[in-house]
């Protein structure tokens, strides 16, 4: 195996360095979803069960010790202690996680998939609650003299104008905005804690809520109005937990265990000092007539009120950032690993790991435009949110599973921990339940369309490339001695120097008949090289290798390009190097051009031929197979096309359309018949 250059070792040990920048990067990048969470975790509980009037201090003390019991567990055990030890040379995400265990099992894709799609279907609402949350923190307050947010109508208007400047910028790339996210959201957390423990000195009493005790009180209490549904507005405070980890190759395994303390502290100091503020004014008539009151803004004295919903504001934006970054990195493993079809990619700056997927950045800004014109409030939105977090966090459990088997964990341990976790999570699904009626319906729809696309995708590629279904595929080994006297032939001209296919070559030296075809029958192409490339994408994120086997000639290479599920598959840019390192060692003569720009230039030209099938009506399989094919075809048409997609839009590129024939085929063959003779009756004795 030869190698172009191996990332994976250096970014896995660089990654893993504990440093204060790393840790204010991981501040700015990781923990916007959860950071912001207190904005609307405690007004979800009051709203829910039933307003001021009808809580009690049992109720909210209890409240505060689930909300600490759910952050332990979900947040620090699972994701923190255990999950982050799942890395993939420094890559986490479930996608990640799938690579390191998909050898185990085939169905572990079906986790995978579903994980991926529901994360990105309730991360969809991410940007749209907490911006809208921010700006409703700034509804009648006086701003120079005046009250420009004064009504919901513009809190609505406020936040498309906010969320459509944020997702416009995407295409600009955000690495200058993207460093000043960590002291920002380091002030952030800070203010957190300051708010509440300015609070929480009223009352020091409810440090007691550390005690599970008053947990599982306020579960079977009355005064409880949602019994063990009340977990669905809990869960709100940890919905950040799954971004924690999928954004760890960002930032690190280490700088995020040395931010989580701090960023936890902060975050339930707030929540004890909404608490003890609550406890304070519920009985008080002023605020029980207020609809809607969000604890967290109202808490904060009213000379900074002002100053903390523009914090509010702008962690909300990062919260959105990091969501919509996140997004593009998903996707982007998905087509890696060949789940969702190919998308348009831009790589904006020259940041490592930055990119720009334009159809995803539309999609999600138009789908969080029509959430904040659908639930017109924040408060309407948290009651929708947090029911697909939830699968995917059950999903990345599986997977856990499976990756704790390839561990030195003892085995009982491994089964009890996965066993605790499915539990606790399959309670929290049922809860949130609930929050399908509420439009939950409308992520979940949004998943399942995703889940169809990913089905589609996988299974009419896997379906396509299936030797039972009677796909020619003959030995490239049969055709050396065709290819060499095609290649030597003076009689025909010179097609190009090099003739390149994107294809695979299975076991036996077997390749599907249809490119023989293009390069012998269709028009002979007389080549001096004829090149086999195939593109393997490997579990590790950054890998680049290749091999090469010319078969004992040197004028057929067989190429298998290694590359990780994040590098651009740049096969122009990789096969040049290829051919210069092969003529250098001797195994290809090398290619002068009589005429050329480039002074000794020693590498001829190159022509792609790309074969583009089209299903034939000959094709005898079941319908439901023949649907997921077709499905798999028209995604294909409407996707990027492979030119663009593998690096060639400056390279000269021919598309050949073949029939894609599967299942058993009827022959529809004519058969020869004798000509009746043609009897002509003389009619005119029939005038009389």
């Amino acid at each position: 195996m030869q190698k172009f250059n191996e990332l994976d070792t250096t970014k896995k040990s660089a990654h893993n360095r504990l440093s204060m920048a790393g840790i204010l990067v991981a501040l700015g990048v990781v923990y916007g979803d959860i950071g912001t969470s207190p904005m609307y975790t405690m007004s979800s509980l009051i709203r829910s069960n039933g307003g001021l009037s009808h809580i009690s201090t049992d109720f909210i003390l209890g409240s505060v010790s689930l909300i600490f019991w759910t952050l332990t567990i979900i947040t620090t055990i699972k994701y923190v202690l255990i999950a982050l030890r799942a890395d993939n040379n420094g890559e986490g995400g479930i996608f990640a996680l799938y690579t390191l265990v998909r050898r185990k099992a085939k169905w572990l894709i079906i986790p995978a998939m579903i994980g991926g799609a529901t994360f990105l279907a309730d991360g969809m609402m991410t940007p749209a609650v907490t911006v809208t949350t921010s700006v409703e923190g700034l509804k009648g307050v006086k701003i120079f003299h005046g009250v420009p947010i004064n009504n919901q109508n513009t809190v609505i208007f406020a936040t498309l104008i906010i969320l459509s400047i944020l997702f416009f910028i995407q295409r600009f790339g955000t690495e200058a905005i993207g460093k000043a996210f960590g002291p920002i959201m380091l002030i952030w957390f800070t203010c957190l804690a300051l708010s509440g423990l300015y609070r929480l000195s009223g009352d020091w009493t409810f440090l007691r809520a550390f005690n599970p005790y008053y947990a599982f009180k306020v579960l079977i209490s009355p005064e409880n109005k949602n019994g063990i549904f009340i977990l669905g507005s809990i869960f709100l405070a940890t919905t950040g937990a799954e971004a924690l980890y999928s954004d760890m190759g960002h930032v690190g395994r280490n700088n995020i265990y040395g931010s989580w303390p701090y960023v936890k502290i902060c975050l339930l100091i707030n929540y004890l000092g909404q608490a003890v503020w609550i406890n304070q004014i519920k009985d008080q008539a002023t605020y029980q007539k207020i609809n809607n009151l969000n604890p967290f803004f109202a808490m904060v004295p009213e000379r900074y009120r002002l100053a903390m919903t523009f914090l509010a504001a702008m962690a909300a934006v990062i919260a959105s950032q990091a969501l919509i970054s996140g997004s593009y990195t998903l996707v982007s493993e998905a087509i890696k690993l060949k789940i969702l079809p190919r998308l348009r990619t831009v790589y904006p700056t020259n940041f490592k790991g930055q990119l720009y997927i334009p159809a995803v950045n539309n999609i999600i800004w138009i789908i969080c435009l029509f959430i904040v014109l659908f639930f017109k409030t924040s408060a309407h939105m948290s009651a929708a949110y947090g029911l697909e977090i939830t699968i995917t966090m059950i999903m990345t459990t599986l997977l856990l599973n499976a990756w704790l088997t390839t561990t030195r964990v003892n085995r009982w341990l491994a089964k009890f921990t996965i066993g605790f976790f499915l539990t606790i999570e399959l309670i929290f699904i049922v809860t949130n339940s609930v929050k399908f009626v509420h439009g939950g319906y409308i992520t979940l729809g949004i998943a399942l369309i995703l889940i169809v696309i990913m089905i589609i995708w996988r299974y009419g590629e896997l379906l396509k490339n299936d030797n039972t279904f009677h796909r020619e595929y003959v030995s490239l080994l049969a055709y050396k001695n065709q290819l060499h006297d095609l290649s030597n032939d003076q009689s025909l001209p010179l097609y190009t120097t090099n003739l390149v296919y994107l294809t695979k070559i299975k076991d036996g030296y077997k390749i599907k008949k249809d490119i023989l075809y293009s390069i012998l029958d269709k028009r002979p192409k007389r080549a001096q090289v004829y090149w086999f490339v195939t593109v393997n994408v490997t579990d590790k994120p950054y890998t680049t290798a290749y091999s090469v086997d010319t078969y004992g000639t040197d004028y057929m290479v067989n190429v298998q390009l290694y590359l990780g599920f994040r590098m651009e598959q740049k096969v122009n840019f990789f096969l040049r190097q290829i051919v210069n390192e092969m003529m250098i060692k001797k195994e290809l003569p090398r290619q002068p051009q009589r005429y050329t720009t480039i002074p000794d230039r020693s590498v001829g030209d190159f022509s792609f031929v790309l074969i583009q099938e089209i299903l034939s009506p000959d094709t005898q399989l079941n319908s439901a197979k023949k649907n997921l094919i077709r499905g798999r075809l028209w995604l294909q048409k409407y996707t990027v096309t492979p030119t663009t997609w593998f690096g060639l839009s400056y390279s000269d590129v021919v598309t050949e359309r073949v029939p894609l024939k599967l299942g058993q085929i009827h022959s529809d063959h004519l058969h020869l018949i004798q000509r009746e003779p043609i009897i002509n009756y003389d009619d005119e004795d029939d005038e009389d």
